[in-house]
């Protein structure tokens, strides 16, 4: 277990080194596939709204399949509702796109999971225990491409506004140096070229589940806080609807 020094440090050295363009490596990436190639392209996905954009970038150029390791998730429930709505983001993308995506999803073991985190259960969102569950969904799940022969390797998280591209793709280097040589690190950046906006709309057309906290038990009361949030907002927005029409 690394030190929540070591770990911030990391963090630290990687949001003070200068920026790199990974949307603009992903690009120079797609440029080097043969004409007439797809090839094989493992993307670690959280859920259907994080895998919008990034399938309709990645699926014009490479055979995908997605693999669902999110052990991180609480509650189980949480979990399976993510899940299915991945799923119907995959159906209705091939319905409309002809973009046959697979879905793998690995057992579930949310308490086992949470064993490498709870010794940073102190720290901030986007800190030490962060860093940790981001690096160790990305290794299982680039374990499985190196295992499994794909050509490349990728994560949806890069879209998140809470998560930064550059702390993300840096895992993702070491990961490929570290002991992953036949499958290649896939770059990027999905906030880019307006993905952020795309994916949203996206998510409201095929009407799919948005979650309000990250996942962790860590950020399942923050998730709460802004239920209850919305929910506020929904009745006042409604009150004031039934007001103004009583004054009609």
């Amino acid at each position: 277990m690394e030190s929540s020094t070591t770990l911030r440090q990391w963090i630290f050295d990687t949001l003070k080194a200068p920026k790199v363009n990974y949307y603009q490596k992903s690009l120079e990436e797609i440029a080097k596939i043969p004409a007439g190639q797809k090839p094989r392209l493992l993307l670690h996905a959280c859920c259907g709204p994080c895998s919008c954009f990034p399938l309709t970038f990645l699926c014009e150029h490479f055979d995908v399949t997605i693999y669902y390791n999110n052990s991180n998730i609480y509650l189980e429930s949480e979990y399976d509702r993510r899940r299915d709505g991945l799923k119907k983001l995959l159906k209705d993308i091939k319905e409309d796109y002809a973009y046959d995506v697979r879905l793998i999803v690995p057992a579930y073991d949310n308490a086992l999971y949470n064993k490498d985190l709870a010794p940073y259960a102190d720290a901030r969102e986007g800190g030490e225990r962060c860093l940790v569950c981001y690096r160790k969904r990305m290794k299982e799940a680039y374990d499985f491409a190196e295992k499994e022969g794909y050509d490349y390797f990728c994560t949806v998280m890069t879209i998140s506004r809470q998560k930064n591209s550059q702390v993300l793709n840096r895992i993702g280097k070491e990961l490929e140096e570290q002991d992953h040589h036949k499958t290649k690190y896939f770059y990027s950046d999905f906030k880019k070229n307006n993905g952020i906006e795309i994916g949203r709309q996206m998510r409201i057309h095929y009407g799919l589940y948005n979650q309000l906290y990250c996942g962790c038990i860590y950020t399942y009361q923050d998730g709460l806080r802004r239920q209850k949030e919305h929910e506020i907002m929904e009745n006042a927005s409604e009150n004031e609807c039934l007001s103004t029409d009583s004054q009609k």
